[in-house]
């Protein structure tokens, strides 16, 4: 990995550190100029330098005392092109002219640049946050997919860009992404970080997630950007629970018997594995998540589609057209369903005594091409139900980036976050040999 002059480790800085802000942002400009022809992670941005050093002479005038400098002070950010943040155009990976999607900075862009971030820039996004992907390609190997919907996000923090990235989720646009890209990826509970300032895709499932190296600097973030933050110490010594059934099924054969060397390794080195029957039904589970998403979507572009449907790709008009069809019945299913859902895992943990859920992020490596994202099939359940997950790199196949997902309870994120250190300590420490 190291070899690959795409790839790059960018991490957090902590308060402890003395910060030289204008070095570290013309490192970062230059790194972009080297690696973006081929990443192509960040929409463009003429002057982007000279706006970084700009804000960076204000933050450090704001704050001279390095002991009174608030935690990610320095820190350079990508976010997401479906994500308001003030004086940058919001475009959504579309053609349509980004008056249509003006408004109010986003709450989680405001909390980072309050705790001291500095936004790089906007990453590249699929269209609307769907499947129409945009021009980025994986670090690892060009000719792969970096994943969607949050492309640039996932592909940004891999090349060595900036240090954290915001993305979002309905199905798996975060946790996917960063599996396919060797990157830390977060999925918080459901409204744990506020969604507003975003051009939302499904306002009953749309999470806010981020990216980044490091379960460390997951953390930190996550103590920005959750609402009442908890530190939490990580368990000892936690039980995991593995969804056997249909779900694990649709994993890719070389990938599935990776995943049983990374289980029976992680086994030995004391950790217990539990193997628990779950979402029997998983086919309606997807069914109730997809038709309720599409019917959202097609509500909140409504009035974009009857100005502008003429613009949309084909993907996006294709999902708006099925989302009108959605009946209110089918509808209110997906609604309770959550729910449903979300207990049945829950009672289910607590029948076992699992601490968290683990199972592969994807179905396999970041698939070859760039015209598809990959399914997003093993993320679904977690998303539907409004349960945290976290993924974090556990290797490589045929020298492509697999990762390791572990799911929590609801609201659970801080013990969650826990769990993933654990597991990365364990992955660090060579418990998972690869064949």
């Amino acid at each position: 990995m190291t070899n690959n002059p795409l790839l790059g480790c960018a991490a957090l800085p902590r308060r402890s550190q003395s910060v030289d802000l204008a070095a570290a942002i013309n490192a970062a400009c230059d790194r972009a100029a080297s690696v973006e022809p081929q990443v192509r992670s960040l929409v463009p941005e003429p002057g982007r330098r000279e706006r970084l050093l700009a804000e960076a002479d204000t933050l450090a005038v704001r704050f001279p005392d390095e002991t009174e400098r608030p935690p990610l002070f320095g820190a350079l950010v990508g976010i997401k092109d479906i994500f308001n943040v003030e004086g940058m155009p919001t475009r959504a990976g579309s053609a349509l002219p980004p008056e249509e999607f003006a408004g109010p900075q986003a709450d989680c862009v405001n909390r980072l640049i309050n705790a001291g971030a500095l936004v790089f820039g906007k990453t590249i996004t699929t269209e609307f946050a769907y499947f129409d992907p945009g021009a980025t390609t994986n670090p690892h190997d060009t000719h792969h997919t970096p994943g969607g919907s949050s492309s640039g996000s996932a592909a940004g923090v891999a090349a060595g860009l900036f240090s954290l990235a915001i993305g979002s989720q309905t199905v798996g646009s975060v946790i996917r992404p960063a599996a396919f890209c060797g990157v830390v990826g977060f999925k918080p509970s459901y409204e744990r970080i506020p969604t507003n300032g975003t051009l939302y895709f499904s306002p009953a499932v749309d999470h806010v997630g981020a990216f980044a190296t490091s379960v460390a600097d997951m953390t930190l973030a996550a103590s920005v950007l959750c609402e009442g933050w908890t530190p939490a110490a990580p368990p000892s010594d936690p039980i995991l629970g593995v969804p056997e059934g249909p779900y694990l099924d649709g994993t890719e054969t070389a990938a599935r018997d990776v995943f049983e060397t990374q289980l029976t390794t992680l086994a030995a080195s004391g950790m217990r594995i539990v193997r628990l029957p779950a979402f029997a039904e998983y086919d309606e589970i997807s069914r109730r998540h997809n038709d309720l998403t599409a019917a959202e979507y097609a509500d909140v572009h409504a009035e974009r589609f009857a100005r502008y449907g003429s613009l949309f790709r084909a993907r996006s008009a294709a999902l708006f057209d099925r989302g009108r069809t959605i009946s209110t019945t089918t509808r209110e299913a997906g609604l309770t369903g959550r729910t449903i859902l979300r207990d049945e895992l829950h009672t289910q943990m607590d029948k076992s005594g699992i601490d968290a859920w683990l199972c592969p992020p994807a179905p396999g490596p970041a698939p070859l091409g760039v015209s598809s994202t990959g399914s997003p099939a093993l993320n679904l359940p977690w998303t539907h139900a409004g349960m945290p997950a976290v993924t974090v790199p556990a290797g490589l196949l045929d020298g492509l980036p697999l990762g390791l997902q572990v799911a929590g309870r609801f609201g659970a994120d801080e013990q969650l976050l826990g769990v993933a250190k654990v597991l990365e300590n364990s992955i660090a420490a060579g418990a998972l040999e690869l064949p």
